[in-house]
């Protein structure tokens, strides 16, 4: 047992999923599982409104990148053109979560999910809205 219990624990933190980033201007889908928000679902449990822009896509890119050095735990993992990756890790457990952003002329996309587990119990879909809420302070 103490050995499977080391390993679940060394999961928590495992290799982000080879389907994270824009595929044709799109997020790859949520899971069914309810540890999962992305702007672009169209079924209610994962569905999150797009974060505005404050500024145009560039300073709004440069707010965002401010507002999440501030969260704790984020580490920035890619940043390509308009396209932004981070992982979140959380305090105890070790859990990570893959939140990605993708700055258009219009809105931010976003999606936040889970790497292991069933339910987060709110976790992703608030770190969005706290981070929806600081940059909207940004002005």
């Amino acid at each position: 047992m103490g050995s499977a219990f080391v390993l679940a624990l060394c999961a928590c933190s495992a290799s982000p999923p080879a389907t994270l980033g824009v595929h044709a201007g799109r997020f790859e889908p949520c899971p069914s599982s309810p540890n999962c928000v992305n702007s672009q679902a169209t079924d209610s449990e994962h569905k999150i409104a797009p974060l505005a822009l404050n500024g145009d896509p560039a300073e709004t890119q440069a707010l965002l990148l401010r507002v999440i050095a501030e969260q704790p735990r984020a580490k920035l993992t890619k940043a390509e053109g308009n396209y932004l990756r981070f992982e979140f890790t959380s305090a105890v457990m070790r859990f990570v979560d893959d939140v990605e952003f993708l700055v258009g002329n219009q809105r931010i996309e976003v999606r936040s999910a889970s790497r292991l587990g069933y339910s987060d119990m709110g976790v992703n879909r608030e770190r969005i809205e706290t981070i929806r809420n600081a940059l909207a302070e940004q002005k």
